[in-house]
Formats: C-alpha cells, structure tokens, sequence
C-alpha cells in the first residue's frame, strides 16, 4: 500500500503572532525596550539561512537574503567620467605640437582672429623665450650699468698680458706643495682582508655584546693569558677601556697552561706582568690544579675590600680556547661548564657559584683588533681547524715555530727539504692516502694544526730578557775573567 504524502503547511503571509525574538511583528510590551529591528532580523536571518529555498523541481521559492533582486528603476548606473579623477587635463605631445602649429597660422593670417576661449595653458604654446635675445636694459638701467656710477662687477683679471701671466703660473708652480692638495688623485693603500669570512669569528657584535655585559656585572676581572703567548693573547683595548670607564674594579692577569712552558718561562712572565697587574700562574686541571690555592686566596681578599657587597662577580675574559671555562672547572673540582680544546665552545655568559660570597661569570672568547694575519688567528687557536679550506697554507708557519727535533719525537720523521715534503711523508707514515696512493694532504695538515692547538707540538714564545738578569750575566762573565786574567 502506498504511503501518502502530507501536504505542508503554507507560511502565513501577513502578520504573524508569537513572541520569537527573530518576529519582526512580535508585540512590543512596555517592559521590553531593547527589541530587534526588522533591519536586524534579516541581517542575522541572513547569517543563519544563507541558503535560498527551492520546491521539489529546484526552482528557487524565495531567494537567499542577500540574493533578493531588486525591483526595476531603484538603482540607477550612472555612466564614468575622467572629471572624477581630477581637475587637470592631460594633452599628448603630438597633439600639442599640432594646435602649435595651428595657432601659429591663424595667428599670422591678417583675415583670421582667434575668438575661441580655451582652458590650455597659451604659455607653453608661446615660446618667446627661447628665440628672443635678452637685452640687458630691461633688466637694469643705464646709470648702473654703463654710466659713470655704474654698479655691475668687472672681471678679476690679475694679468694684463701674456707675460704677466706666465709669471703669475711660474709662481704658482713655486708654491705648490704636493702634500696639501686635497683634489690630487692618491694611491690608496690596500690593507689584507681575511681571504675566508672565518677569520673574522670572535669579532661579532653578538659575542662583544657578551664580553660588555660581563665587564659591567663583575667587580672583579680575570684576563685569562696563555702561557705560550701571552702577549699574543693580551689585550690592550680591554684594559684600557678598565682604566678610563671603570678604574674601581680590579683587573688580575691569569697564566694558563702553564705546564706546557718550562718553568722558567713562566717566572719570567710572571715577573714581567706583574708590574702592571697582579699576575698568578695557573694550570686548570679537575685532579692535578696548579694555583688554585693562591687565586681562591687573592678573591678573597678581594671580596673583603667589598664588605659592603653579599657577594663578588669575577668576570673571566680572553681570546677563545684560552681555557676560562677549564679555569672555572677547575676552581669547582667538578664540571660545571662545558669545556673542548676548540674554538667557540662557550657562546653566552653564564653565573657559576664558587662559593657563598664569591660568583664566577664565564664569557665567550674575544678577538681583539689587533691586526694579526691569517696566520696568526689560526695558530692562536680562534678558528677551528675543521672549518678551514686550506689548512696546508699555515704548515710552513708551524715547522718554523716549533724545533724540529720536536716535530721528529712527535711524528717519527726524520729529514724533510719543504713542507709539502713533511705532509707527504707524514701521511704514508699514518696512512691517510687517497685513491691511487696519493696522500690526504688536506687531512693531514688539519692533524698537524690540532695537534699544535691542542699543546701537543712544545712551543713558546721567549719573554724578554730583564735588566736585572743583563746586570747578573754581565758581572758573572767579569768575575770569570778576572779569574782568568
């Protein structure tokens, strides 16, 4: 049997009752004052039922509220105009010149007027200025021009023939001085910028930012020096900059790695240095320390000179892979930083708590301007060595630095006659060879480099030699000589 369809009910047109707050017919009570529009209710109707209402068949029953069409004749189009845009009016070159021409003739043709008013500007049709010659009364009068109380400035001529003016150049070349003329093209002198943009680590605004925050949170400063350069890895900018911007707080000079000079290298050192600064000698080491005693000493007696501070910031600052973190691990017994025989290992500032008073602050290594060569950043350890393209060019300068009979007990090799020579010999000796048994150059120079980086290769740099000592050899060579006589 089949089912019979209902019919629908048919929405009542008109007015409609209820009390539905989307009714725009709804009645208004006086205790309802805040009732919606109509305008309201077909805006949110319109939200709501964003579809139009279609019969069985598809045909559109009653449209979408924003789809209603609107009856004929409410909205007109009113047709665009170049008026809207401005109150100027553009004309082409071509059609400037044309009207030219024609104003032209009419205006030389005696049976012709031009009668007809235009808003173009006539100026640039008429263009007397270029062909008309400037007569200079116009301008001025006669009286101040030509006559006997004339006013107009002559030229300054300061010869009246030729050979006072050949005497006039001859003197001017008599007074010429080279030096101060300022307009003379000069040679300028072309200074040698790191060939790899390596070279320039340490020397980032980042990293100086880091060195400046430490050098305005301590009130004591520890410049970390390495024992095998230590005026190589001093900086002159950084203790200038204490004496004038911060002259109360106390610079200490550090000797690290100390045991990798003989001992009396760093006596000599220490004596030098310690003119200026307070110097102490130090080798960081967890197990063995060297200097610990003394320096934890001399912080100490330093925060005294603070007593009215809870606690003393020590701020440690040098050249990278200098070891001031190794320094601070080894004030703590314990690691407390993260320490590696590279270049850029500590990259921000950090607090470490030696004890109740006494605070320690790591800082990121410094390069200092100070004008080194490629050379010289690299073999101060500034860059690390995996980084470098060509670590065979900076050889040559570690076979001059370190004695050979150094680099024989290091690498059990005998005799070379040049540096390319050393390498080859070295990598067959190790077995870096590449295909076809050539050797691994490349690889073995970085080996070479990490060794010396790393303190394996012996070498120093020798201190000055004092007076005193001068004074000493000198009288102990005269004694031997009155002996003698």
């Amino acid at each position: 049997m089949a089912k019979t369809r209902k019919e629908k009910t048919k929405v009542k047109q008109g007015f409609q009752s209820g009390n539905h707050s989307l009714n725009p017919d709804r009645v208004k009570d006086g205790k309802q004052t805040h009732l919606r529009d109509k305008a309201t209710i077909k805006r949110l109707l319109m939200y709501k039922n964003s579809k139009p209402i279609r019969n069985r068949k598809g045909q559109i029953i009653k449209s979408a509220p924003f789809q209603s069409t609107l009856p004929s004749g409410t909205v007109a189009r009113v047709a665009p105009n170049q008026k809207w845009f401005g109150n100027t009016r553009v004309v082409t070159q071509t059609a400037l010149q044309k009207f030219q021409d024609e104003l032209g003739k009419a205006i030389r043709d005696p049976y012709k007027v031009v009668m007809r008013q235009t808003k173009l500007p006539i100026t640039l049709l008429n263009e007397r200025a270029k062909h008309q010659r400037v007569h200079i009364l116009e301008t001025e009068s006669f009286e101040s021009t030509f006559g006997p109380k004339k006013q107009r400035k002559r030229a300054n001529i300061k010869a009246n023939d030729l050979e006072a003016l050949i005497e006039k150049v001859e003197q001017s070349v008599e007074k010429y001085d080279e030096e101060k003329d300022v307009d003379l093209a000069k040679e300028i002198e072309m200074k040698d910028e790191p060939q790899e943009k390596i070279m320039k680590k340490g020397q980032s605004e980042r990293i100086w930012g880091e060195l400046y925050k430490v050098l305005d949170s301590s009130d004591v400063v520890l410049q970390i020096l390495d024992a095998r350069d230590p005026m190589g890895t001093r900086s002159k900018h950084i203790e200038n900059f204490l004496k004038k911007e911060k002259p109360h707080k106390h610079l200490i000079l550090v000797l690290n790695k100390c045991d990798l000079v003989p001992v009396w290298v760093t006596q000599r050192w220490v004596t030098i240095l310690s003119e200026e600064y307070p110097t102490l000698a130090f080798r960081a080491s967890m197990q063995n320390p060297f200097g610990k005693g003394p320096l934890i000493n001399l912080l100490r007696q330093l925060g005294k000179l603070h007593a009215d501070k809870k606690q003393i910031s020590v701020g440690l600052i040098g050249y990278p892979n200098v070891g001031k973190s190794s320094v601070i691990n080894a004030l703590k017994a314990k690691k407390v930083c993260n320490v590696a025989p590279i270049a850029g290992e500590t990259k921000v500032w950090q607090y470490v708590t030696l004890m109740k008073k006494i605070y320690l602050i790591d800082c990121p290594g410094v390069v200092y301007p100070s004008g080194d060569s490629d050379t010289d950043i690299v073999l101060k350890g500034v860059v690390r060595v995996e980084n470098i393209k060509d670590p065979e060019d900076y050889i040559p300068a570690v076979l001059h630095r370190v004695k050979k009979e150094y680099l024989v007990k290091t690498y059990k090799i005998d005799n070379w006659d040049s540096p390319e020579q050393f390498l080859e010999m070295l990598a067959k000796r190790t077995g870096k060879l590449l295909k076809g048994g050539e050797p691994a150059v490349n690889t073995v120079a970085k080996m070479v480099l990490n060794d010396w980086q790393r303190g394996k290769l012996p070498y120093f740099v020798k201190p000055p030699v004092l007076e005193n000592d001068s004074k000493e050899k000198s009288e102990k060579h005269n004694d031997n000589e009155e002996q003698t006589i």
